[in-house]
Parts: C-alpha cells; structure tokens; sequence
C-alpha cells in the first residue's frame, strides 16, 4: 500500500461488494484499521467438496498491529460467521450487542476459541469508543434481531454503515427502525453512506413480518396432516409466528435441525420468544398424530446436510413425510441455489407431499432487503455527501449508484473488493486496489479457493483422473507394460479399448526417449503424461487429471 496521510479517511471491502455475502469492510483512519463485519459465503456446485468460502484477511493480518477491533451489524452467516476462522489472523476485540454475541460464542465454541476471544457487548443503539473511532449503533429492522447500522465518526467526517437493513413498520420483535436518529445524523452532515443493495431492482418497499405471521396462521389451519414449515433459523420473529400459527391451529410446533435450536437458546438468552410455548423436539415429534404438529426445518436453500434434505432422501433419524402432508417454503430462493432447491422440492414431490412457495401463495415470506422506495427513504433522511453500494452483485451496486444520483446524492463511487476508497479529504476516489482473494474451508484447512488442490478437484469432475505406472529397470529398460487405470473418464466396456491404446502410448513414449532420459524420473513422467493424455483426448476427447509413477527395480 502506497503511503497515505493520517489525516485520510479510507474505506476498503475485502469481501461483500460486488458479491452478496462474505462482507469483510474496513474503515482507516489515522493509521488505524476497524473492521465491520467478518462472514461467509456458501459453496455450491462449483466448488466440489467445499461448504463456506470466506474473504482472505492477508491484507489486513499483515497490519494486525494497526487493527483495533472487529464491530458485528448483525448475527446472520454472512456478517459474522468467518470470525472464527479468521480471528486467529487479526487477533482483535469483537464488539457486539447481546444477542449477536450472544450467537457468536455459541460460533466460537464450536471452535474452541471461546476463552481466547475477547467479546465486548455494547448496547443496542449506544455510542462507544474504538480510538481513533467513536461509534454510534442506530436499531433498523431486518431479518434478525438486533441489526444495527454504524455510524464511524472521525475528525474527517462521518459514514453511515448500513449493514442489512429495511424499514419494517411491524417487526413484531424489536423496535422499529429509529427515524428520528437518522434524520438527526442527517442533519449533523453525513460524508459517506455504505449500504445494502441487494433488493434495489424491487419496487416499493420489502413488507412487513406481521403480514406473514397472519398469512401462516391461515395457512397451517388450511391444511389436515403433518405441515413442515422451512425457514432461515436465525429469522427467530419467523420462529416467534410459525409457533403462533401452530398454537391458534391447535397444533404443537417442534424444531428439527441443530441450528434451529442455537437460534432458540440465543434468542432466550437475549430476552426474545420467552412468551411462546416451548417447542418440541424432533424425536417427541414423531409421537404426535400427524394432524397435531407444525415442523420447523432448516434447509429452505436445498442444503445437501440440512434437515429437510435429509427428510427428503428418507435418511432422517426421527422424521418421516408421507402423502398428504406439506411443506411450505417460507422464504425466498437466494441467487445461486436455484438448482439445490429445484432438487428438494422435487424429492418431496416424489414423496407424495404438497409444495406451497412465495409462487403459489403470496405472503409466506418478506424479504429482509430494502426495496427502491426504502432506499430513496434512507437518502432523503440521511442525506449523504457520497454513496458506496455493497453488499450485491456488480449489477445491484451500479443500479444502486443510479438510484442514489437520482436521490440527489452527489458522488457515488463503485467499488470492487480490494479498492481503497479515500472519502475524505477532498472528492471521494478510488486510490488504490489491494489484493481481495477468497480462502476455502476445505475440510479443516483454509486453502486459497483459486489454488491448485480446488483447480484439480474441478478437473476430476469434468474430465476424470487417468493413473500410469511404468516399472524401469535402473539401466533405462521398460520392464513390463504400463500400467493404466482411469476413474471417470469412459464409461463401462469403454475403458478397456482405451486403456489398451493408452497403454501402448506410453509404451511408445518411453521407448522414444534416449538413453539419458530414460534414467531421469520427472522426463519418463512428462513423456508419459503427454501421450497417454494424447490418445484419450484423441479417443474420447477427455483431458483428464494425469498421475504418472515411476517404480525403479
């Protein structure tokens, strides 16, 4: 990074611009650094083997000593769920308020790093110090509770951090987005808005959650067997209404799924659903006559590990589904994941079970985003110098940009992940890129995404693996035919006519090489490589994965 004055006043996304999820935000300030917000991203059929994808923090752990704490807008997976994986790099303070901590230990856990990180719950809607920053949470409304925008104020000036957000008018849990403190920010001179993107292509304005608690009571009621209801877990006023509907219809509502239950314990913990009956275990619930349950399941988004997949695939434990019963998607379909839950719902349909989605029947769902009239709300509330759209794809945020010129904004800056944005002094500009990659989680290691151990499990599934040994004698002669063996590359009685010419290739090969090479390993395994990938390219027009051994006797 070139040198910048401490009087600059930087913004800088490692992830979550450009992209829905994985947000990783800086703010620079007097040689400083805040991070806001650390998450995930999920894999998908692109990245065989591979359940969460998070940003890489090298930029910033090289500056951990600059770094003065991570502040968490909210508790859902793409705002916090990489702090346990990341934080053994940045080795910080994370500042949260009670029920986002409250789900963040539950995290770390499961890490063992709960007595290793220090959180520091701040109140909702308090004002706090991080030097050089003073911070101010302003309560907005959203899927979960608790989400909070960030004011991070400096000498330079103050951005408005909107985190996810929207203006629900009925959130059923928590208050209601805070008008009057935005106004007020607005008119105390706001340089900079960093905001959420993700709905700016939908008109009017998200909805509201009452709305859909009443949609569920007379939904659950129109229906006489089993009903299983699949949701975000973390969405605990969707949780609050789904046991509602299930109590008003006389039925009892249990949670199937791990998380689902974290979700419950956290929101307890923080003071949330202790006016609901207690919810029943997915084992109880297995005993109730089918006409007496509401299940709650994760697994909205086709998970492959979720509850209502493995429901679906009849490999559950305690949960059956029979004709006759239903499964009501409340919740919306995120880009990406259109395929995986294209398969579920079609598994229930092979079972026999009635589908019901924000297709068939509007109101079962509202989505957390704000839409273009909230957004044009926020600006003429706020009243920022500058705009900087994240948190969406790259046709979101310059839709966004769009918008907020329209809104009378003066700036508005695009950014990518890995561009320094310096807001003040003088006009808002992109300064700088840095290097914003994305790490893996592999197992248990964290690998670069774009490095060579994912590059090659990519090309298994596409072309397969073809495996050569040839036996050498330590004088350069070939001591028996090579030997060839390919996994996914041919089907069935395929394989055994190409093995055979593969075979002869590498023969042939070996055969060609003078005497110096044929005492050389890595040139016996080139010329191998080459021409048994040759001839199955030729045959079957396959360029499988090549691993060539060579035995000396």
């Amino acid at each position: 990074m070139s040198k910048q004055k401490a009087s600059d006043f930087l913004f800088l996304p490692l992830g979550g611009a450009e992209e829905i999820g994985m947000n990783l935000n800086l703010y620079g300030y007097g040689g400083k650094w805040l991070i806001v917000d650390c998450g995930v991203t999920f894999g998908d059929d692109s990245t065989p083997g591979v359940e969460l994808i998070l940003p890489d923090p090298a930029w910033i752990a090289e500056r951990r000593k600059d770094l003065v704490g991570i502040v968490a807008t909210h508790a859902h997976e793409d705002h916090i769920g990489a702090i346990p994986y990341l934080w053994p790099q940045l080795g910080c303070p994370v500042y949260a308020t009670p029920f986002t901590a409250s789900v963040l230990k539950r995290k770390l856990q499961e890490r063992d790093l709960a007595k290793k990180v220090e959180i520091k719950p701040i109140p909702v809607s308090g004002s706090f110090r991080i030097p050089p920053f003073d911070l101010e949470l302003i309560h907005l409304t959203h899927s979960i509770p608790e989400p909070m925008a960030i004011a991070v104020k400096t000498p330079a000036g103050t951005v408005l951090h909107t985190g996810d957000w929207k203006f629900d008018p009925d959130p059923l849990i928590g208050p209601v987005a805070d008008e009057a403190a935005l106004r007020r920010l607005g008119d105390q001179g706001v340089l900079a808005l960093v905001g959420d993107s993700t709905n700016v292509f939908v008109p009017g304005e998200a909805g509201s959650e009452a709305d859909v608690r009443k949609n569920l009571e007379f939904l659950v009621g129109r229906y006489s067997e089993r009903v299983v209801v699949a949701c975000f877990a973390s969405n605990v006023a969707r949780l609050e209404s789904i046991a509602l509907a299930a109590k008003a219809n006389d039925r009892h509502a249990a949670l199937v799924g791990r998380s689902l239950w974290r979700m419950y314990d956290s929101a307890k913990e923080a003071g949330y659903l202790l006016d609901i009956p207690p919810f029943v275990s997915e084992h109880d619930a297995g005993f109730l006559p089918r006409e007496k349950v509401v299940m709650i399941c994760t697994g909205s988004q086709g998970e492959p590990r979720s509850a209502l997949a493995r429901i679906a695939t009849g490999s559950h434990p305690h949960v059956v589904l029979e004709p006759g019963d239903t499964a009501i998607f409340s919740s919306r379909n995120i880009p990406g994941n259109e395929r995986s839950i294209a398969r579920l719902q079609n598994q229930l349909a092979n079972l026999g079970v009635e589908i019901v989605t924000t297709a068939e029947e509007a109101g079962v769902h509202v989505s957390g985003h704000p839409a273009r009239d909230e957004l044009s709300r926020m600006y003429h509330w706020v009243r920022p110098r500058v705009a900087i759209p994240v948190h969406g794809e790259a046709r979101h945020i310059a839709a966004h940009a769009k918008l907020a010129r329209e809104c009378q904004v003066p700036e508005a800056v695009v950014s990518e992940n890995g561009s320094i944005v310096r807001l003040a002094p003088g006009r808002a500009e992109i300064v700088e890129r840095v290097t914003a990659g994305r790490l893996a989680l592999d197992g248990t290691q964290l690998v670069p995404l774009d490095g060579g151990a994912m590059r090659a499990r990519k090309k298994l599934m596409s072309h397969g693996i073809a495996v050569v040994t040839l036996v050498v004698s330590r004088g350069g002669r070939l001591e028996a035919d090579p030997v060839v063996s390919l996994q996914g590359v041919v089907e069935g009685d395929g394989s055994e006519g190409l093995i055979a010419d593969a075979i002869e290739a590498a023969a042939e090969a070996f055969e060609d090489l003078g005497k110096a090479e044929r005492r050389d390993d890595a040139a016996v395994r080139e010329a191998a490589r080459l021409a048994v990938r040759r001839c199955i390219n030729a045959e079957v027009g396959k360029k499988p994965q090549m691993e060539v051994h060579v035995v000396r006797i």
